[in-house]
């Protein structure tokens, strides 16, 4: 079943399209589980960065809130309009929203029922979260300081277009900061699109095994939370959808076979 998916994703970006919506919409609904509310699979700083000083109860997915604060802290949140494209469950969100003092944070999402758990358990004055497509942002031109975008364009059906869109609704100077997975023939890909959207590479860097370390970190507890929080029948292919410890993801990440990224870009002023 695994490996039928991935052929279809490879060949059909409708089938990406509807793949997402689909498993998203269904994932809010079927596990509205408030505790759970990251979908990324978390960053832990090397040895050579300062620790994340964040003060967090014990049930918070600490790792993957340090990936929200590890992207977000990249360039000057405060009092900017921030668009986080790909939003999920709104955990990240909040977060930032909370944290880092943006002047407004909207988060987009394609899943409705993702969009009404979000704005049910997070709610900030600065803070709102939306329904639509990353290829069709509904946002007017030159209106967005800081786009995020965290572990999202992997499923999107055009990433071109979505890039496009990221162009148009950034005001000049303003910035898109984004992490996601590959495997190495599409990361070279991806590198490709991200040069020719008309936005300048300002960083680029290989964050596969602070992704590593993070799955392993938070490997227990995350397989406590899926056999909580997951229908018995769901549980293997949830594992996999998760990154637990020797799963697909896991182990692909560990040989090399697929790899994670951190970039910076920008709009020019």
């Amino acid at each position: 079943m695994i490996k039928l998916i991935i052929k279809l994703f490879k060949r059909f970006a409708w089938f990406k399209r509807l793949n997402a919506k689909v498993t998203y919409e269904i994932l809010a609904k079927k596990i509205p589980a408030e505790e759970w509310q990251f979908m990324n699979y978390g960053y832990v700083p090397n040895d050579n960065e300062e620790p994340f000083d964040l003060p967090l109860p014990p049930e918070t997915q600490r790792y993957s809130l340090q990936m929200y604060h590890y992207l977000a802290t990249k360039k000057e949140i405060e009092g900017k309009h921030v668009l986080e494209v790909g939003s999920g469950r709104g955990g990240g969100a909040r977060h930032v929203a909370g944290a880092l003092n943006p002047t407004s944070y909207v988060g987009l999402d394609l899943a409705q029922s993702a969009v009404d758990l979000a704005n049910k358990i997070h709610k900030l004055p600065n803070l709102q979260f939306i329904q639509g497509s990353a290829e069709s942002i509904p946002l007017e031109d030159n209106s967005i300081d800081v786009v995020l975008n965290v572990e999202s364009c992997h499923a999107y059906g055009s990433v071109d277009n979505f890039l496009s869109e990221v162009k148009r609704v950034l005001k000049p100077g303003g910035y898109l900061l984004l992490v996601d997975f590959r495997s190495v023939e599409n990361m070279d890909l991806l590198k490709k699109q991200l040069a020719n959207s008309g936005l300048k590479m300002l960083e680029e860097e290989n964050i596969s095994q602070n992704v590593v370390n993070a799955m392993e970190a938070e490997d227990d507890v995350k397989q406590e939370r899926i056999k909580k929080l997951v229908p018995e029948r769901w549980q293997k292919l949830f594992a996999e959808f998760a990154g637990v410890v020797g799963s697909r993801l896991h182990t692909n990440l560990i040989k090399g076979d697929r790899l994670y990224y951190r970039f910076v870009l920008q709009k020019a002023a």
